[in-house]
């Protein structure tokens, strides 16, 4: 007999292996990783972002209003969605589907939208959804009618292909229960601004190779109902654990690192589509790899990597080494006055901190640490406070390094998230005091004076086990004073430093995201200084391994 499995949008995006353990009987009672306390905030945001966004639309309402308790047993939850539709209700908010058994389909969406021939899905999410520019189907909220939508002039469709798949899944299921639009299949998305609602048309050709996001989705769920079925059937596994980005946030990384370990898989140094590629061409282990001669013709065509280093990195790893050079001499851009720089930022909602460390020659500002930071709840405008005193400070210490006659440079690490929030916030802050123009922004990230010390090291060394920071760095010696120093924890410390759950603001919370801002810093420079001196040398030369 069959073993009934029902799938909800989760699985689309999710990887096949895990996928396969979720649903493997023999895996009940397995040791998982903890639970992720950042991402139980992010989902904890997540809900009460949506319940904000309930209560205005029920307010605006007209026409009718159910919510669906989601305390509710799901059975009686999609009772009350099946009566609510048969009823002809105008918005259904938290519905839930009954199980599609034919097609292995389970799940519920946040709002369900009357409309003239069906119902239409609205996805309610924490991140943005829309970029400066035109061309997105939108209505302004509180109109959650798609007859409505209209070209938007100022907005374009940021790319979230996850928000597109699962109302994929939801229009699935509307068609299970007879209440999809036949002629059309649209889906809505209300973003972080919760100022619009973007309309997708979910047939239409607008993914690679001229697909739509129903075809995607159908391909990928047909994918993973047959992983999952295999599993729940105790079949022969339909998907082998391959080391990805996903592993470091997966419940059962554990399990999954235990096997790849056990087996000396190459994807512990060599990821994603490379690492497929190398086990179709007998290459399955890190010992085989590291045993090629990267002077000989390479087994696969290379995409995240390239043969000689992905040869290094194998080697490397047998070592037990955590980099080795790329290069004969390593160099990193020195200047007479330097600053480095580490912002902190809550999600997508902004940057309330920015951290310096000043070293190097005397031109009449205190060298060492200072922050500038805002304790008040992100979103503020305060930030932009914090911002232009930030931008002053190095403005100010720039302007004396030349009239000194002495070089300048500052160093981040991994400018992509420095530089999102440089130039976001002199867009979000435009005009307030102190606060640059965008073209002084770009004059500054583009000059030689602003260097990525993240690009220095992924140019001069192979990392085996990552190229973070809180990898990288200890090689040069620095170790944080904090033992949970990261960037997800510092997500919690943020909440309770800002009192953001209600409760009084943490004090002692915001000392040790200071602590760690400041420590962030100073391994950044400890790490370019390690990498101006011979230490560094000290480190294998990967044409030496």
């Amino acid at each position: 007999m069959a073993v009934e499995v029902l799938l909800d949008a989760g699985v689309v995006t999710r990887c096949r292996r895990r996928v396969h353990l979720d649903h493997d009987p023999t895996m009940r009672g397995a040791e998982l990783a903890p639970p992720d306390p950042a991402a139980e905030q992010r989902i904890a945001d997540a809900q009460a972002h949506r319940a904000r966004i309930a209560e205005w639309l029920r307010a605006e309402a007209q026409g009718g209003w159910v919510a669906v308790p989601p305390e509710l047993p799901a059975a009686e939850r999609a009772e009350l969605t099946r009566a609510a539709l048969a009823d002809g209700v105008a918005l259904v908010w938290g519905a839930t589907f009954p199980a599609d058994r034919d097609g292995g389909r389970r799940g519920g969406i946040n709002l369900l939208v009357r409309t003239t021939g069906g119902y239409a899905p609205v996805l309610v999410v924490r991140h943005r959804i829309t970029d400066p520019g035109s061309g997105a189907r939108t209505t302004v909220l509180p109109d959650v009618d798609p007859d409505r939508a209209e070209t938007d002039a100022k907005r374009k469709v940021r790319s979230h292909p996850r928000d597109q798949l699962r109302l994929a899944h939801v229009r699935r299921l509307l068609e299970a229960a007879g209440y999809a639009e036949p002629d059309r299949a649209v889906g809505g998305v209300v973003g972080l601004d919760a100022d619009v609602v973007v309309w997708h048309d979910l047939t239409a050709p607008t993914w690679p190779g001229g697909r739509s996001a129903l075809d995607e989705y159908d391909e990928r769920f047909a994918d993973r109902l047959a992983v999952a079925r295999a599993a729940a059937s105790r079949a022969e596994a339909l998907a082998e654990p391959s080391r990805i980005l996903e592993c470091k946030r997966c419940p059962w990384w554990p399990v999954c690192e235990a096997d790849l370990v056990r087996a000396r898989d190459v994807s512990l140094v060599v990821r994603g589509e490379d690492a497929v590629e190398l086990r179709r061409a007998g290459v399955s282990t890190v010992d085989k790899l590291a045993a090629l001669d990267p002077a000989d013709e390479s087994p696969i065509q290379w995409t995240g990597t390239t043969f000689e280093d992905g040869v290094a990195l194998a080697r490397a790893w047998l070592a037990d080494l955590t980099v080795v050079r790329r290069v004969e001499k390593v160099h990193v851009p020195r200047a007479d006055v330097e600053v480095d720089i580490d912002m902190e930022s809550f999600g997508d909602s902004g940057a309330y901190l920015w951290g310096c460390l000043l070293s190097g020659a005397d031109i009449g500002v205190e060298p060492g640490y200072r922050a500038f930071v805002t304790w008040e709840p992100l979103p503020t405008d305060d930030e932009a406070r914090s911002f232009a005193r930030f931008w002053a400070w190095l403005s100010d210490v720039r302007a004396r390094a030349e009239a000194a006659g002495l070089t300048f440079r500052a160093y981040c690490y991994n400018a992509l998230a420095e530089n999102r929030w440089l130039y976001a916030s002199v867009e979000r802050f435009a005009g307030a005091e102190g606060v640059p123009t965008r073209g002084e922004m770009r004059r500054f990230v583009d000059s030689d004076e602003w260097v990525d010390l993240f690009r220095s090291v992924s140019d001069q060394f192979l990392c085996s086990r990552g190229k973070g920071l809180k990898v990288v760095a200890p090689v040069a010696g620095f170790t944080w004073r904090d033992p949970e120093a990261g960037g997800e924890a510092s997500m919690r410390w943020y909440r309770d430093a800002v009192g953001m759950d209600g409760g009084p603001p943490d004090l002692g919370q915001r000392e040790r995201l200071l602590r760690y801002n400041e420590d962030d810093v100073r391994a950044t420079r400890a790490l370019r200084v390690w990498m101006s001196e011979e230490a560094a040398h000290a480190v294998p030369f990967m044409g030496e391994l």
